[in-house]
């Protein structure tokens, strides 16, 4: 009866979606406070609806309830608890329908938290957000329905895909959907303002915090799936630039854009259509990611769906939203003057050279994500675009990012002097490239990606410390004054200072890792680098719902033992599939990366080994943007919001 009453929810919250679009927005339009007041209690209706909606087809999941499809298709009575629940969203039904809570969790959010801003305006924003709603409603019950009865309920399940029996994988896509569906707010807030025909400081202030929080959740979303990807598929990389992975990517690009334009609005009353078009676009490629995760059009490990007849859906959804705010985008371009001016030495036009190199690059991965589609439709060829074609065309661009950063950050508004303004930072520029010349000098004959990239990290990090002590200024005062910073700027600081860690990791990564591939023999030690491994056994070990083929590996340097490693191969019996299991020693410094092959016919078994310098720092910093956005969140202005700005009678008459 749960999963009925939880169907029923589901199609009610449909109905609410649809007056919560309508009425608010006639309300707007005519002044009408009584309709205009339908919005918030609807958002609240609609969100508690799809809760139980969601949390109904969690309780199936929970209990093995086989009576239901999707429960089948993606589930076993054996399987660990932590994996039924994962279970919910491991799928394409289900993931769909945490995407739909998430629009009306940020709905009703924003009916929570959006108490200074304008009756119109707060109407429009949260009538514009049921739309959204709307359409992923219609797509869930029309194409997608996670309640589908089974005729005849099998005695036991199918089992979820053992990829995704994993930790790292089942917080993963909640907090990636946190990041793609919060970017519909900033969506809302674009549409909203264009309807209203104003955009201005109180609207840039509105707009950040969303934007702040979506920024925040991609990014870790994108660092528990890169760090899956590093310990769990066993190929020993972070990143593949797969389809799928440049997908999340490219949104979290347009929102880093989106978060330092918003900057400029607030502050100087500048580069508003600007953003305006990148909170537009930065929603649309939300969609464009759903629509390649689903479609089927491009292959992916991590696809939820082969389904052209959902892709098709998608792209209408897809057309209506991003064709809509384009038209309107276009018809109220007029109306969104900039009032302030800058000149071309200044913390707005570095703020402006930011977004026109994160949304170059943002283009760079959206062609070459797309260009293998494109070739097989229009020129009938089957192409190809991996990594090299990526780091070779992505990589100058966050260089020139990198480079830019420490002195953009330290400019004054309006007008400033680039001497003045390097001259702190010329010490930390030459002790940048001296870091960067000992990288050169530890691999003469190597790529320039180590030194170019230990250069960078350390400008970066280095720049946000000089940035800080320049504010904290001298005298017996400067720590009370560091202490009593915005927390807005202590986020931007421990924000750029993670981007830099970031750069350091990958560069260490990707320039110095070491490769061993041999078949070891049971008992006889061998050596990568400085390093002696010595698999001592091969057992058969049997898991919850799994068979562990498991090697028993001593680590040791100079003589002495480091870690004893386990790195598996297992099998689950019920879907019939393999996944390997690495065995990582964890240092600052490097990582000692082990995989377990086959058995070989001449006796021996199968052993790859990495050591990978450094790895750990793309997650560290990935943690301390994170952390510098949740800091920023906090900002006590963000939470105030602008209300001053706000009149009795609201927006002005269109």
């Amino acid at each position: 009866m749960i999963t009925e009453f939880g169907h029923f929810a589901l199609l009610l919250a449909f109905l609410v979606a649809i007056v919560q679009t309508v009425v608010p927005l006639v309300g707007a339009h005519k002044r009408w406070p009584s309709w205009m007041a339908v919005a918030e209690p609807a958002a609240n209706i609609q969100f508690l609806l799809t809760a139980f909606a969601f949390a109904a087809l969690m309780w199936a999941f929970v209990t093995s309830d086989f009576s239901l499809r999707l429960v089948v298709l993606n589930s076993h009575s054996a399987k660990p608890m932590l994996y039924k629940i994962s279970g919910t969203w491991g799928n394409h039904e289900g993931s769909m329908l945490l995407w739909v809570l998430i629009v009306t969790l940020f709905g009703a959010m924003a009916a929570w938290f959006g108490g200074n801003l304008p009756p119109t305006l707060r109407a429009r924003v949260l009538a514009v957000q049921a739309a959204i709603g709307v359409a992923f409603f219609a797509f869930i019950i029309f194409t997608s329905n996670p309640f589908l009865r089974m005729a005849v309920p099998p005695f036991d399940g199918q089992d979820l895909n053992p990829l995704l029996q994993d930790p790292g994988l089942a917080f993963h896509p909640p907090f990636l959907y946190l990041g793609y569906v919060g970017l519909s707010m900033a969506f809302s807030f674009a549409v909203a303002a264009l309807i209203e025909g104003r955009v201005d400081a109180a609207w840039g202030r509105w707009v950040r915090p969303w934007t702040l929080a979506a920024w925040v959740f991609l990014t870790i979303g994108i660092a528990l799936g890169s760090w899956w990807a590093y310990y769990e598929l066993g190929w020993g990389g972070f990143w593949f630039w797969d389809p799928v992975e440049n997908a999340s990517f490219m949104p979290w690009l347009l929102a880093a854009a989106l978060l330092h334009s918003a900057i400029v609005v607030e502050k100087r009353e500048s580069l508003k259509s600007w953003t305006i078009l990148l909170a537009i676009l930065a929603f649309g490629f939300s969609l464009i990611g759903t629509f390649i995760v689903r479609s089927g059009l491009l292959t992916s490990v991590h696809a939820f769906a082969n389904d052209p007849e959902r892709g098709v859906f998608i792209l209408m959804i897809m057309a209506f939203f991003m064709g809509g705010a384009l038209i309107l985008f276009a018809l109220r371009a007029g109306a969104m003057e900039a009032k302030g001016v800058f000149s071309l030495v200044s913390r707005e036009s570095a703020l402006l050279a930011n977004n026109l190199l994160l949304a170059v690059s943002c283009f760079v991965v959206f062609v070459g994500t797309m260009w293998p589609l494109v070739a097989e439709m229009f020129f009938d060829r089957k192409l190809s675009v991996g990594p090299p074609f990526f780091n070779m065309a992505f990589t100058p661009f966050m260089i020139l990012l990198g480079l830019i950063l420490p002195i953009g950050s330290a400019m004054p508004w309006k007008r400033a002097r680039v001497m003045r303004t390097a001259r702190p930072l010329r010490y930390v520029f030459i002790l940048a490239l001296a870091i960067g010349g000992l990288a050169w000098t530890m691999q003469t004959g190597r790529s320039l990606i180590g030194p170019v990239g230990m250069f960078l990290a350390a400008w970066v990090v280095m720049g946000t410390v000089i940035d800080l002590i320049q504010r904290a200024g001298r005298g017996p005062e400067r720590w009370g004054r560091l202490l009593r910073l915005p927390r807005a700027d202590w986020g931007k600081m421990v924000a750029h200072a993670g981007l830099g860690f970031t750069m350091m990791g990958v560069a260490g990564l990707t320039a110095w890792k070491q490769e061993d591939i041999r078949v070891a023999q049971i008992g006889e030690p061998f050596s990568v680098g400085s390093y002696t491994l010595t698999l001592n056994d091969v057992r058969q070990v049997e898991g919850p719902n799994y068979l562990s083929t498991m090697g028993f590996v001593t680590l040791s340097q100079n003589g002495r033992e480091i870690a004893q490693l386990t790195p598996e191969k297992r099998i689950y019996p019920v879907a019939q599939m393999p996944t390997t299991e690495a065995a990582i020693d964890y240092d600052l410094a490097r990582d000692v990366y082990v995989v377990i092959g086959d058995a070989q016919a001449q006796g021996g078994w199968a052993v790859r080994t990495y050591i990978k310098p450094l790895t750990n720092w793309i997650w560290i910093g990935s943690g301390l943007m994170a952390l510098g956005g949740l800091l920023s969140l906090s900002d006590r202005r963000f939470r105030v919001a602008a209300g001053a700005r706000k009149s009795p009678q609201g927006v002005p008459a269109e």
